[in-house]
């Protein structure tokens, strides 16, 4: 899969990238919203792991944007961050497929992408 990594926290997305790339997947990591928007425009991906509090834009408005831009060919979406599930998107949680508490569980994410990737 192709994997793209939404997270300001360089060196976490950096490692989760390597972890990826281990598992033969392809990854592309990005430290904003905005930069996350201009990767899915230029690139497609299959998976888009987003932090939900990011420094320019929110995640869960990221995650709306590339809803909106991949509608023919959704792209699983995976939220990740230092809240629950029930803290970090509230109403937006619908726009996610799953949610992934930090730090994060590896072996999850591994089952989730290959159940994605199954399909």
């Amino acid at each position: 899969m192709n994997v793209l990594i939404v997270d300001d926290n360089e060196a976490a997305a950096d490692l989760l990238r390597e972890l990826l790339l281990l598992q033969d997947h392809t990854a592309r990591c990005v430290y904003a919203g905005r930069a996350a928007l201009e990767a899915a425009a230029s690139e497609s991906f299959d998976c888009a792991l987003l932090d939900l509090t990011l420094p320019d834009l929110p995640g869960v408005e990221v995650a709306r944007q590339l809803r909106a831009k991949t509608a023919d060919t959704p792209m699983l979406l995976v939220s990740i961050s230092g809240y629950s599930a029930s803290d970090g998107a509230g109403d937006d949680a619908d726009l996610f497929d799953h949610h992934l508490q930090k730090p994060i569980d590896f072996d999850t994410l591994d089952r989730i992408l290959a159940a994605h990737a199954s399909r």
